[in-house]
């Protein structure tokens, strides 16, 4: 008995060493965590989300983001590396595997001649052509390599704003769903937005400093680019035009769950997809970097997990919620973005094997 319990003790010992001492990526800093208005409130738990209809993709998963073409086709960019394209005109189509990018295709939106503009977080910046070509936009800007290229939105004067979520956590080097953990639990501002013009080869940060930078939309009037900035809950604004040109503030702070992507809809409406609900523990110990770090070292079985929770709102140009979609029992779980149409959301997900879609009619819209 003695033996058994010297030798339970010096595991405990190595135990605790491992979790003090063990090299690890994340560096974890301080910070203030926002107030979390939970699920109360404007953000009270509702069921509008559940009437989704789903879209099987068959050999694909992970429909990250969806954009439809000029013919009313849907394209999705898949984990498996396929911008796979469905039939909107008949719902029993099989859905075509389109391209691969060789990569993992994230957000993707089209241009105005027509190609499919990819952020791939393997590659960097691409564009595909009605064709099929897939050509190389970029690899880095200012010197610094693309590290994890998230979101993009095409401006009507054809520049592209995208965002790099981490320049340190690349998702081509951890899998976009450790990286993005990574990034979330060290909190160091590794998150960039972007702009890229095409007529002139050129790009340049807009805003650094960002705590994983994630969804991107341009405003229907032009003036200005919303970027979801996930580690701290909120959406910017940073003014492309006018008066307030270079600029930016929130639009929306202290959410109550983590905002992936961004899109802009009808009606002056903005569609943020929200992945997962925030954790207290987590948030708890924003101000605690020591224990955080070791929190990574744990085995990956007993580390905090995400929630499953269907959630999608729309704000409005002054951050006001206008429409707050819910599913707690998640039949589309880990809602990445939505894509809104005259008569349907899209919507995104990080796990699924199919497209989901809400009529909206059934959403109150």
């Amino acid at each position: 008995m003695k033996k058994i319990t010297g030798f339970l003790f010096v595991i405990i010992i190595f135990f605790i060493i491992y979790l003090v001492t063990w090299p690890v990526p994340v560096d974890p800093v301080s910070w203030e965590s926002p107030p979390n208005p939970g699920y109360t409130g404007p953000f009270k738990v509702n069921n509008r989300l559940a009437a989704i209809e789903k879209l099987p993709l068959e050999e694909t998963h992970g429909p990250e983001d969806i954009a439809l073409d000029a013919d009313g086709r849907i394209y999705a960019a898949t984990h498996e590396g396929f911008i796979v394209r469905l039939d909107n005109s008949n719902s029993n189509a099989k859905p075509e595997k389109w391209v691969n990018t060789g990569g993992r295709p994230l957000g993707i939106d089209f241009d105005g001649s027509g190609n499919l503009i990819v952020a791939d977080g393997y590659i960097g910046l691409l564009s595909i052509a009605p064709d099929g070509k897939i050509t190389q936009l970029l690899t880095s800007v200012d010197g610094i390599p693309l590290g994890f290229t998230d979101d993009v939105d095409v401006a009507a004067d054809g520049k592209i704003y995208f965002s790099d979520a981490s320049a340190k956590f690349t998702a081509k080097t951890y899998g976009t769903m450790a990286a993005s953990l990574m990034d979330l639990m060290e909190h160091g501002g590794h998150g960039r937005l972007i702009v890229y013009d095409p007529e002139t080869g050129k790009a340049s940060t807009l805003m650094s400093g960002l705590s994983f930078a994630n969804g991107v939309a341009v405003s229907p009037d032009q003036s200005y680019v919303l970027v979801n900035e996930t580690g701290n809950y909120r959406v910017l604004r940073y003014w492309i035009e006018g008066p307030r040109q270079g600029k930016w503030e929130p639009l929306i702070e202290s959410l109550p769950s983590f905002p992936d992507n961004i899109s802009a809809g009808y009606d002056g409406r903005f569609w943020v997809a929200l992945v997962s609900p925030r954790n207290p523990l987590l948030d708890s110990l924003a101000g605690k970097p020591f224990i955080r770090k070791m929190i990574h070292r744990l085995p990956e079985a007993i580390k905090p997990k995400a929630v499953h929770y269907g959630h999608i709102i729309a704000v409005n140009e002054k951050g006001e919620l206008v429409a707050d979609l819910q599913d707690p029992n998640a039949a589309c779980p880990v809602n990445t973005s939505v894509t809104e149409t005259s008569q349907y959301l899209y919507i995104g997900s990080l796990v699924t094997d199919s497209i989901a879609r809400l009529p909206k009619s059934e959403a109150g819209l």
